[in-house]
């Protein structure tokens, strides 16, 4: 479960980025490389602290995201991956192997001003994350899951940018 909701923060990082007129420059203020910590604030691991990095790219093919990086829990790191793709007015993708493995659906979403909201969905687990920018440097992140109807917030994290916003497609052209 705790790796789940890791990996829904990395779907969250695949998805922000800049307060821009359209979601195609929000995805495009997204590349380079991220760091930051974050904290699961309810259910089992409640107070559990964590680290993550990532590195965002822009695929040329189509509208999204593409991140890889990883989580680390105390001396445990955890590798990251998440697609996200615009489609038919909303967005699709996946992190990890998506829900038919150990990962999570994207299912919709919208974008509206400085803020993303997605859907996730892992079995009978349904949820939303949100993402919103308080300048090009800094990105706050939620990830929130229904339960009996209502959103319960459970993990919060605050990235920031490393470098330029070059250095994830450096990055990601090395390997």
């Amino acid at each position: 479960m705790l790796r789940t909701l890791l990996s829904a923060l990395l779907f969250v990082f695949a998805a922000s980025g800049f307060a821009h007129a359209s979601d195609l420059a929000f995805f495009n203020e997204v590349e380079g490389k991220w760091s930051g910590p974050g904290e699961i604030v309810a259910g089992k691991y409640k107070g559990t602290k964590f680290t993550c990095v990532f590195n965002g790219v822009n695929p040329a093919a189509k509208a999204g995201m593409k991140i890889d990086g990883y989580c680390r829990v105390g001396v445990f790191s955890q590798p990251m991956n998440a697609i996200i793709e615009k489609a038919s007015g909303s967005y699709r993708g996946k992190f990890l192997d998506g829900e038919a493995g150990e990962g999570m659906d994207i299912t919709g979403g919208r974008y509206t001003a400085n803020k993303l909201v997605v859907n996730i969905k892992r079995k009978d687990l349904r949820g939303i994350l949100v993402a919103s920018k308080d300048n090009a440097d800094h990105m706050q992140m939620t990830i929130s899951v229904s339960v009996d109807g209502r959103l319960i917030p459970v993990i919060g994290m605050r990235l920031d940018r490393m470098g330029g916003k070059s250095d994830g497609q450096k990055i990601a052209n090395r390997s």
